[in-house]
């Protein structure tokens, strides 16, 4: 796969491509050169699924999950039928790209297709190219739903944006057939575990500030209920014997005296790591800022910091 590598096919908040890196550094050693299972318990766009099964040829078995549906069901859509999708992308990139400079024509045509998604009465591989379709073309990318479940954010400015990236939805099929691929509660996950499981969490981030949250992912908020019971749900796992790798946001480093996650994983090893935020309303808030990457296992800490 040396020579072609499948990448994300989404624009996705959190995005865990600029930290790979940082990733790689904090594995745990004996995953490196033996067998073992993966598993993303919140697979978001797969930046880290796509690297690792690209890095570690030896990885028997890889699970994923997420509880959006729709995510979901585009995962399963490529794994299983990528020619059928797509043809309806390049339909829609063919139509949407015949729109311009005629800005009111193009909105009228986002609209539109963002109702049919919103509608759900398409079938399986229409709605997967519509989550594609309006991931590349709305608002920075931004994936974001309503309480009733409803897609909400409003048209990009994008001029002609890649809708159907044929090669890279084939690759990405490609390695999908080595991925069993689940749709559901985070702690479902535990159920796939073999022996030498590797878990690596990327939940929604408990936000930096009022006006910076994007983990409305599916109707039901990831609040800090639920950042707690991910955190004992890690110990449960460590107590099966699994390691395990998870990032979120410092809000120790906007607040010095905010201990949310330093009080939750005070038993583990807990790192702080440079990132970049690119998707933000404000542009003035897109930047450099720390994220945490914690684990139930230490290395040698040589990761970038701020």
């Amino acid at each position: 796969m040396a020579d072609k590598m499948a990448k994300p096919f989404l624009k996705w908040a959190g995005g865990k491509t600029q930290l790979i890196k940082d990733i790689e550094k904090a594995l745990p050693n004996d995953i490196k050169n033996d067998k073992f299972t993966y598993i993303e318990p919140f697979v978001g766009s797969g930046a880290v699924l796509f690297w690792m099964l690209n890095k570690f040829p030896k990885i028997t078995k890889a699970v994923i999950n997420d509880i959006n549906e729709d995510l979901i069901n585009t995962y399963k859509i490529i794994a299983s039928k990528p020619y059928q999708l797509i043809s309806v992308l390049q339909e829609l990139q063919n139509e949407y790209h015949s729109l311009e400079r005629k800005d009111e024509k193009k909105k009228e045509y986002y609209y539109s297709k963002r109702d049919t998604y919103n509608s759900r009465n398409t079938d399986n591989i229409v709605h997967a190219a519509l989550f594609i379709f309006l991931n590349r073309t709305c608002f920075n990318g931004l994936y974001r739903v309503n309480r009733n479940n409803l897609f909400n954010v409003p048209i990009g400015s994008y001029k002609k944006p890649t809708i159907c990236d044929k090669e890279n939805i084939l690759f990405v099929s490609e390695v999908l057939q080595k991925v069993e691929i689940y749709c559901g509660d985070f702690e479902q996950t535990l159920n796939y575990a073999e022996k030498n499981s590797f878990f690596y969490f990327d939940p929604p981030y408990k936000p930096l500030s009022e006006t910076s949250s994007f983990n409305s992912y599916a109707k039901a908020e990831f609040n800090d209920a639920e950042q707690i019971r991910l955190g004992n749900f890690c110990r449960r796992i460590e107590k099966k014997g699994h390691k395990w790798m998870l990032s979120n946001s410092d809000v120790k480093g906007r607040n010095s005296n905010d201990n949310f996650f330093d009080e939750i994983y005070s038993d583990f090893l807990i790192s702080r790591v440079q990132a970049r935020r690119s998707i933000n309303a404000n542009a003035d808030k897109r930047g450099k800022l720390n994220e945490l990457l914690i684990t139930n296992y230490n290395y040698e800490q040589t990761l970038r910091t701020a």
